[in-house]
């Protein structure tokens, strides 16, 4: 959602605030504002569009020695992206500056309340409400500025991560989290404050990340102190070791984040399987599945939560797992979950999958699952994150910051993650003969240097996408294991070009979607020659007789579907269960390409955001 970036110490704050913004635009890019106190005064400077806009538009302001600051990117969700809606908001007597990301759902009552009381507003916003309700505490009770956040946020119902700032107390900034993630870093001397570390990374490796219902105060040359929002008791603070560098977060010679995610799954994927996959010994480690090897053999089913690419990764678990442990799995949003009385029993086994470990529809989802008695295992990315913290254990995915908004590189750890706990299972089990588990260890562990010749259909992909780049619409299709890849594939093409397209199990075609197949109708196959390879090709057959484009996803050396196809994209060959770590890749240089030619921004797709921390 939105990003929120803060300094205080010695440094000028200015150019600390700016550089950290541009680190964060990736979670919104709807707008984008700073505020700075030079000692006299707020300057606040703020404007609907990128940080770059932002910086264009406060030259002057750029020119403060200000040590203290703090800066937003918007992603809107009350009120439309305009310079008004922009964060930071002030209060009506202009002596209190708030950024926020989250919502507070209880503002339309606090608003009117606040107006009854001769408040103005001058933006659609919550968070103007929340720093006019923050300054009325304060006037109210005659409370310092910690006191009175705390008491206003009592007041609240919502989700939020806050800084907020006072004229009258210049030394300090105040923040607290309930729901977004917020993290401080600690220097010498000085204070940062992110929605994740990325923007002090270069300053500072100590990191505190809050959590749920806690506030700090931060000060000028003073230990920081973080207490619990609800009953004002002290928590020491955790300050840990990050393991991010710069390098992870910088493009690295390549045009946008989305394409050198692309190229990084190679490593990322042997990072993933690292010290866990020992295929000479016929051994998989994973702690958080083997120090809780019983609850999941003695699982009546798995429950699968997660949303968008998660999910996708999660319908290829679904597969995975059925075929080799013989569990019964079934994959859910986690928005749906949450929401329609779901049937959860104590011997249930919850797997939780996102990438950010933010996602608020998916974090709510577990609670719901622990509130049950399930046992609720978490596959993230992000250290630290909320879904880390809440699940009982779990697996990074050691993709490294994934920045680009459309998600590549976290799909295929995500399958790794969970394709590794099914032979683990498999193993325990006893469902899956010796011989065969120890082929897919060693295909598994060639699977880097097989992306790696994937990712060499570039330049073909790049060719296809000058023939389709304006078609309104596209049908991808797949079977078994490859039908949640047609799904993410149309998603990726959907996010990123603003083409129209869907997904579908290829043999479903039939019924429904093939009326839509004419010559103008790009048809992307997925076509690896194992498995339903015979019926994938009658599927193909019915598509030519009806004049569609044929993009076929096959393995090097196919003849049958070649001869049928208007394109083809080959790819090495391997066992039909890993096919979705190669298949997918082709899909995501195809649709990267297309969103280029089409002049659209890659990174930063309209209205989407990368940590979804709303509902």
């Amino acid at each position: 959602m939105c990003g929120i970036v803060g300094y205080i110490g010695h440094r000028e704050a200015y150019p600390v605030v700016i550089k950290g913004l541009k680190r964060l635009e990736y979670r919104g890019y709807d707008s984008a504002g700073i505020m700075l106190y030079d000692g006299k005064e707020m300057l606040i400077s703020k404007t609907k569009g990128k940080v770059t806009d932002l910086e264009e538009i406060s030259k002057d302001i750029a020119k403060s020695p200000a040590n203290i600051g703090m800066g937003h990117t918007r992603w809107a969700t009350h009120g439309v992206p305009n310079d008004v809606n922009s964060h930071p908001h002030t209060s009506n007597s202009g002596k209190l500056s708030i950024i926020h990301n989250g919502i507070i759902e209880n503002y339309a009552p606090l608003k009117q309340e606040l107006i009854n009381r001769g408040y103005t507003f001058k933006s659609d916003t919550d968070t103007e409400v929340l720093v006019n309700l923050i300054e009325e505490v304060q006037k109210k009770e005659k409370l310092k500025l910690g006191k009175a956040v705390q008491v206003a946020l009592n007041q609240v119902v919502g989700a939020y991560a806050i800084c907020v700032f006072d004229v009258e107390k210049p030394d300090e900034i105040v923040v607290a989290r309930l729901g977004s993630p917020l993290a401080i870093g600690v220097g010498k001397d000085e204070f940062f404050i992110a929605s994740d570390a990325s923007p002090f990374i270069e300053y500072t490796t100590n990191a505190i990340y809050l959590e749920d219902e806690e506030m700090a105060v931060v000060r000028m040359n003073k230990p920081l102190k973080i207490r619990k929002i609800k009953d004002d008791s002290l928590v020491d603070p955790y300050i840990q070791e990050l393991q991010m560098n710069l390098e992870q977060i910088e493009k690295g010679g390549y045009d946008h984040f989305m394409l050198k995610e692309i190229y990084e799954q190679p490593s990322v994927i042997k990072d993933t399987y690292r010290g866990r996959l020992y295929s000479n010994e016929g051994v998989i480690r994973m702690a958080g599945v083997e120090d809780n090897l019983e609850k999941f053999l003695n699982a009546e089913r798995i429950l699968i939560v997660a949303c968008g690419t998660s999910w996708h990764a999660g319908l290829v678990a679904e597969y995975v797992i059925e075929e080799f442990a013989r569990i019964p799995v079934e994959v859910e949003y986690a928005s749906e979950f949450r929401y329609r009385n779901p049937i959860i029993n104590k011997d249930d086994v919850v797997i939780a999958i996102s990438q950010s470990g933010e996602t608020a529809d998916t974090l709510a989802a577990i609670k719901l699952a622990k509130e049950n008695g399930a046992f609720v295992f978490g596959v993230c990315n992000v250290v630290g994150s909320s879904i880390s913290r809440e699940t009982d254990a779990g697996a990074y995915t050691h993709a490294g910051p994934e920045i680009g908004v459309a998600s590549t590189k976290a799909f295929t750890t995500q399958i790794t993650i969970l394709t590794l706990i099914a032979l683990r299972l498999a193993k325990a089990k006893g469902t899956m003969n010796q011989s065969d588990y120890q082929r897919y260890l060693l295909e598994l562990e060639m699977i880097p240097e097989k992306v790696q010749e994937a990712l060499q259909t570039n330049d073909v992909a790049k060719i296809i996408a000058e023939i389709y780049k304006d078609v309104p619409n596209a049908l991808y299709l797949g079977r078994g294991f490859n039908f949640p890849v047609a799904l993410e594939g149309a998603l990726k093409l959907k996010e990123i070009s603003y083409i129209h397209a869907e997904g579908y199990p290829a043999a479903e075609m039939k019924h429904g979607p093939i009326a839509l197949i004419d010559e103008q109708m790009p048809v992307i196959v997925i076509a690896p020659n194992k498995g339903h390879y015979d019926k994938v090709v009658s599927n193909i057959q019915e598509i030519k007789s009806r004049s569609g484009k044929i993009i076929a996803v096959v393995t090097k050396g196919d003849t049958q579907v070649k001869a049928l196809a208007d394109h083809v994209i080959e790819i090495p060959e391997t066992s039909e269960a890993l096919t979705p770590l190669l298949t997918t890749i082709p899909l995501q240089l195809l649709s990267y390409h297309i969103a280029v030619l089409r002049g659209c921004n890659v990174d930063q797709p309209r209205n989407l955001a990368k940590s979804v921390t709303v509902e």
